[in-house]
């Protein structure tokens, strides 16, 4: 296990080298981000079972809500790895999940805007630092 994280570690480190600072710190904030947010959808599933998103109604939203326990990992991970995919796919979940929370909750926007501010405020700093790093991130 040891020699796997080292070479998982080298692999990182190798692929973060030619970045700019800037660029290290934007995937940085984007794999904590989704790993946070894979947290909040572990724990609201644990918490809830799989009717934890019962309340927003639309079945679409509540798989999408449900399967970002697989996503949002998958996206920490890709962009730890510096691939444009998970660059892209950061800014997919992000819109879906903007849009997600907005339709579910918007009977109960005070409650809403009370609880779901972080998200609201990590999407637009993934919408707003999308273009210019991908322009860095390598094909």
């Amino acid at each position: 296990m040891l020699r796997f994280m080292r070479r998982v570690s080298a692999i990182v480190r190798q692929r973060w080298a030619p970045l700019p600072a800037w660029a290290r710190w934007l995937l940085a904030v984007y794999a904590i981000g989704f790993v946070d947010g894979t947290v909040v959808h572990v724990r609201q599933l644990a918490l809830g079972g799989i009717h934890a998103y019962a309340g927003f109604g639309y079945v679409p939203v509540q798989v999408f809500l449900v399967l970002l326990v697989v996503l949002d990992p998958v996206t920490a991970l890709l962009c730890a790895f510096v691939r444009r995919a998970g660059i892209w796919l950061a800014a997919l979940i992000m819109a879906l999940d903007v849009a997600a929370n907005w339709a579910g909750n918007w009977n109960a926007m005070p409650r809403f805007l009370a609880t779901f501010w972080v998200g609201e405020i990590f999407a637009i700093f993934v919408f707003a630092t999308v273009v210019p790093l991908l322009r860095h991130v390598r094909r």
